[in-house]
């Protein structure tokens, strides 16, 4: 009891209490792994047989810290180029030789929300396991590589079990971008290529577009009750992106035909040509928050950014837009006055042309009567909670399979229990049922033969 004497002394009480817990618990653990062991002649996994080559001393990670255990390796004998397998390993789901699933499964989480350098102090202060930070970078990049295997199937039982909220009405669908440094961005030959033109560099040069996607569901009141983000690394027209889209809206829309659905977005073509004709009939409108952008800016052209008469007329015609009836037709009209004011100002009439090309998806009052949502702010948050905040770190750069693990890892814990779902059939494939061959009788060894003469 003398900690109590002294400045400080429950806080070493208490980090020392902490770390006999611990090695207590990695005992435990290491005892436990150690049963699942099997010191046999022979055993067989799917089918093939492996032989006993070895047992020696490994060393695991687990969720309370490095425990090592002495256990078996087999092998192919048939197949020399093949590793050897460590069926306690394969009984116990360790994921990529070191780690216990429940280990993985925390540093998978933590890596997916900050660095692995980060994870490493984070840890290390935590005083559970201390992964380093390689092994916490090297992690997700397995990880992935397995879901991408088998992400078709993975995806339909994710969809298959995913409950949609007893409350929902309807049902929001969006997608949107947003540039992040790539390694193999070609930054060097953009910026050299404008310098020889006499020209200043200007933009994200290096960077590309990150396809991000989202379903979220909606009461009765129009509030929130939950979401399903993803996100994937840059390609042409975000293919991967749209097909899983398609199969997400179709999948809820079967087992919940009553939703409404919503489609949101900007007012970019590609996206409205994905939305228009390849999802199922819909409620259609352009993000209000981006349309009202959109006239904010041609107004400030006209009477000045930031000017007290800017301000004014853009809420009057703001809330024209979204609350009367007939609100985008005061804005074209609005809109056709100033460009015949202003026929100079040419973003005028660029911003005219936007309303008057997308009037027919932007129906903010009727909509919004409803109690649906009119705007995207699901998306464009993802957009920034899902990729910039992690992939846009000072001084980072970003392969597509790099990127992508933490993507997947990212939008599975953005997405309500997805995180757990999804890695319960993730850990399943570092699992496998392990037979034991009895009456096995062990191969002769040849005798060494000496040298002639």
């Amino acid at each position: 009891m003398r900690w109590k004497e002294m400045p400080g002394g429950f806080a070493a009480f208490e980090r020392e209490l902490h770390e006999r817990v611990q090695a207590f618990e990695r005992g435990l653990i290491a005892e436990a792994m150690a049963c699942a062991d099997i010191d046999t002649e022979a055993i067989t996994v799917d089918g093939t047989v492996y032989r006993k080559v070895v047992r020696a001393e490994e060393t695991y990670m687990s969720a309370a810290g490095e425990v090592s255990v002495m256990r078996t390796l087999y092998k192919d004998r048939t197949n020399e180029a093949e590793r050897a397998i460590v069926p306690m390993e394969l009984r116990l789901g360790v994921v990529e030789g070191f780690w216990t699933p429940e280990a993985a499964k925390q540093a998978a989480w933590v890596v997916s929300q900050m660095t692995p350098k980060l994870g490493e102090e984070l840890f290390v202060r935590m005083g559970h396991m201390r992964p380093s930070k390689s092994s916490l970078d090297r992690l997700p990049k397995a990880l992935s590589d397995r879901w991408e295997d088998e992400r078709l199937r993975f995806e339909q039982t994710l969809r298959e079990t995913e409950v949609v909220p007893a409350n929902a009405v309807s049902m929001a669908v969006s997608l949107d971008g947003v540039l992040v440094p790539m390694k193999d961005g070609g930054a060097t030959e953009k910026r050299q290529k404008t310098a020889e033109n006499g020209q200043l560099t200007r933009g994200p040069a290096g960077y590309r577009e990150v396809g991000v996607g989202t379903l979220s569901f909606y009461d009765a009141e129009g509030e929130m009750l939950s979401a399903i983000r993803i996100g994937r690394m840059p390609e042409h027209k975000k293919a991967t992106l749209k097909r899983w889209l398609k199969a997400e809206v179709s999948a809820m829309l079967d087992k919940h035909p009553d939703l409404q659905l919503v489609k949101l977005a900007d007012g970019a073509n590609d996206n409205w040509t994905f939305l228009a004709k390849d999802l199922p009939a819909g409620i259609e409108l352009v993000d209000f928050f981006h349309a009202a952008q959109h006239l904010n800016e041609a107004l400030g052209v006209v009477y000045g950014k930031g000017s007290v008469q800017t301000q004014e007329r853009f809420e009057d015609l703001r809330f024209r837009l979204k609350e009367t009836p007939d609100g985008v037709e005061s804005v074209i009209r609005a809109l056709a006055y100033l460009h015949k004011k202003h026929p100079k100002k040419t973003e005028v009439l660029a911003t005219l042309k936007f309303f008057r090309r997308r009037r027919h998806r932007m129906r903010y009052q009727e909509v919004g009567a409803q109690n649906l949502p009119i705007g995207s702010g699901i998306v464009e948050a993802a957009c920034k909670t899902l990729a910039s905040q992690r992939l846009k770190l000072s001084g980072m750069q970003w392969g597509e399979e790099g990127g992508q693990a933490i993507l997947t890892l990212r939008g599975w814990s953005q997405s309500g229990d997805r995180f757990d779902r999804a890695w319960a059939l993730l850990a399943a494939t570092y699992q496998a049922e392990v037979i034991t061959m009895r009456n096995v009788v062990p191969f002769p060894v040849p005798a060494t033969r000496k040298p002639a003469g």
